[in-house]
């Protein structure tokens, strides 16, 4: 499979069902991007190109893949197919593409049969950022420079909260 925008050492590939997801699925690229780790983006869906789904899930770990993050709306079996064809960490991100406002898609991500984990994230850009941010996580378990700088975000994080303590004005009584 040839990623779009792949850096040398991809640790992760964002996969999404549909090029419509890439609005939503680009919040994850971004997190990723500012902690310096390599991802791809793979366009694959369950229903319309099983066979691709399927090799890519049975190659991502022999290419150096560590993480995987699936996003897909609708009925979603995107991160579940992938789940159950390799041993890879799979997250998946549900995206809005319905009248259900991506409840279907949440539902079908995160009702895996036991046996298929499939970490689930919020629906839309929050969960492909969350997606991303769990990855960094995970990776962070064994890359002490990585650790420090998720350390650094989250502590960038709760002064980014202060400030904006700061600049609210209050009514007075």
């Amino acid at each position: 499979m040839r990623a779009k925008n792949a850096k040398n050492n991809v640790l992760v590939s964002i996969v999404m069902g549909s090029d419509s997801d890439l609005p939503i699925m680009t919040e994850a690229v971004k997190i990723l991007d500012e902690f310096g780790i390599g991802s791809e983006l793979i366009l694959t869906s369950a229903h319309r190109t099983p066979e691709r789904t399927t090799k890519f899930a049975k190659t991502a770990e022999s290419r150096g893949v560590k993480i995987i993050i699936a996003g897909a709306g609708a009925a979603a079996h995107l991160a579940g197919v992938i789940a159950s064809q390799t041993l890879l960490p799979v997250i998946g991100v549900p995206i809005d593409a319905t009248p259900l406002h991506g409840l279907d898609a949440l539902l079908s991500t995160v009702q895996m049969p036991g046996g298929i984990p499939v970490a689930t994230m919020a629906i839309g850009k929050a969960g492909a950022k969350n997606a991303a941010l769990f990855a960094v996580r995970l990776l962070a378990l064994e890359d002490p420079s990585l650790n420090k700088k998720l350390t650094t975000y989250m502590a960038r994080m709760a002064k980014e909260v202060e400030k904006k303590q700061e600049n609210l004005s209050c009514p007075k009584s």
